[in-house]
């Protein structure tokens, strides 16, 4: 078993990274349903929850059916990120993840994400009184460093631990790399390697295939992997890896009945949080990664971004079902770099 504070996970857990505009609890719930272990809310700021912000307060929803789970927040100063972690303490998750990891502008810029790699002691800091403020475990989610010049993270690793994390979630890639470029885990390696580490360190970047999961962990020695892009739109990616490593055999695709039946939870969920037209209108940006690789699906696809009305959109749903009933599906290939989003 793998703990983080009193958190006890499997062996070897496979986690959903936080992405913004994706991992709200809709999505969520079927990652949950379809074998993800410890799950992140998307990245709050710190400065949001404060000024009482709607968008940053409705990030702190969540559900028993999705525990253990952990809040994720973003900042780069002290005194907010304190109030912020009392904030989330009170909502009563599992744990408070920080996020130094994420490279968009919008906030690099305020100096949180990414930036603090650029100041190690300030990312000390920011983390303390994180770990002083709340009650709940704290883990980390950061990149290698800055820049190729400035990988830093085997220092940050050990100060980190050195204030209290319990534990860290390293995406292989620098903040100048963006999503672009092949993830490097040698340095997560290193970070796992060294004798000081006594967290658990989880490894994020290019996993998207159980073969890959299962390189990864036996050549880098991680305790865990964080999953991101490959799930989005196929959230069958946990429990195919986790049959993959026990068995060494391949669990069958999803078929159209599968992924129908969950693209209509998906949609019910995002209904249920954020009611009828805002759940069908952020639903639209799902259905083409659930649909990805069926023959002459584009018409269908169109349709099911123009509907406004629940019930004809399942009835389209149906209809796709039943116009691909047993259409067989090919192990799934992806373009990361295609799918971007907002994470560390």
């Amino acid at each position: 078993m793998i703990t983080i504070g009193d958190i006890l996970l499997p062996k070897f857990p496979l986690l959903l990274a936080p992405m913004e505009d994706v991992s709200d609890p809709p999505f969520r719930a079927v990652c949950k349903d379809n074998g993800a272990d410890l799950m992140y809310t998307e990245f709050i700021s710190s400065e949001g929850l404060i000024r009482d912000a709607i968008k940053s307060k409705q990030k702190l929803d969540i559900f028993d059916y999705e525990k253990p789970i952990g809040i994720q927040i973003f900042g780069g100063d002290e005194e907010a990120m304190a109030m912020s972690a009392r904030i989330v303490d009170a909502v009563n998750p599992e744990l408070l993840d920080i996020n130094f990891g994420c490279p968009v502008k919008k906030v690099v810029s305020k100096g949180a994400g990414a930036a603090v790699l650029k100041d190690v002691d300030l990312m000390v800091r920011l983390t303390k009184a994180c770990v002083n403020s709340t009650s709940l475990p704290v883990t980390v989610k950061t990149r290698l460093g800055w820049d190729d010049n400035n990988k830093n993270i085997v220092e940050v690793a050990e100060r980190l631990q050195d204030v209290g994390i319990k534990a860290l979630s390293i995406h292989g890639r620098t903040r100048s790399q963006l999503y672009k470029g092949e993830a490097d885990w040698t340095l997560i390696a290193a970070v796992k390697n060294n004798p000081r580490i006594s967290i658990p360190i989880f490894g994020n970047g290019d996993i998207d295939s159980p073969e890959k999961a299962l390189e990864y962990k036996n050549r880098y020695g991680v305790d865990g992997i964080m999953i991101g892009r490959a799930a989005i739109g196929y959230p069958w990616i946990f429990n195919e890896i986790k049959y993959y490593l026990k068995t060494g055999g391949h669990l069958p695709p999803p078929n159209i009945e599968q992924r129908v039946d969950v693209i209509k939870k998906h949609l019910q969920r995002s209904i249920e949080w954020k009611g009828e037209t805002l759940g069908m209108l952020e639903m639209r940006r799902h259905y083409a990664n659930y649909l990805k690789g069926l023959p002459n699906i584009k018409e269908y696809r169109i349709k099911l971004t123009t509907l406004k009305n629940i019930e004809e959109i399942f009835s389209l749903l149906d209809e796709i079902k039943a116009t691909y009933s047993g259409y067989h599906f090919q192990q799934r290939e992806i373009d990361m770099e295609s799918m971007a989003y907002s994470c560390g």
